[in-house]
């Protein structure tokens, strides 16, 4: 399921390659931010993610079991407007094509190394609590298809 889940982002990060150049478009009644913003953002997620993922420490997963989750994952979806993007990842005032193209490598990298991780390997959401690796994947995807249908949207 996991190698599913891992191709699916494989091809959600060629579609954040492809809108690279759409960076600066906006449109208002869909986001008060750029493509660019939603691509920065949704790179430094995945970034982050993998990484903290990638230096978790197995033994000491615990499961956890927050409705909110189970609810979101099992429909595929994040709604709108709910959430403000933590400090960490949120991008800067000024994006350039070089930064997302460096971010978009890291990421690519970051997804081809934590196939490789333990299942017990995690990361620590604010609100969703502790997720293993298969529920890390799922939150990686859900996200990203996430801004990538505001980018859509925007393109509309």
């Amino acid at each position: 399921m996991s190698n599913h889940r891992i191709k699916n982002i494989e091809h959600l990060l060629a579609e954040i390659e492809a809108n690279i150049a759409n960076k600066a478009l906006k449109k208002e009644s869909v986001s008060q931010s750029t493509i660019g913003w939603q691509l920065d953002h949704t790179l430094k997620v995945i970034n982050a993610v993998c990484i903290a993922m990638i230096h978790s420490n197995p033994s000491v997963y615990k499961p956890s079991t927050k409705p909110i989750r189970i609810v979101l994952f099992a429909l595929g979806y994040f709604p709108r407007g709910k959430v403000k993007a933590p400090k960490k990842v949120r991008p800067p005032a000024v994006i350039t094509k070089d930064d997302l193209s460096q971010q978009l490598a890291e990421a690519k990298a970051h997804v081809s190394h934590i196939k490789t991780l333990p299942k017990t390997a995690h990361f620590n959401h604010p609100i969703f609590d502790t997720l293993s690796k298969k529920q890390t994947i799922r939150f990686i995807e859900i996200h990203t298809k996430h801004h990538l249908k505001i980018v859509r949207d925007i393109l509309k």
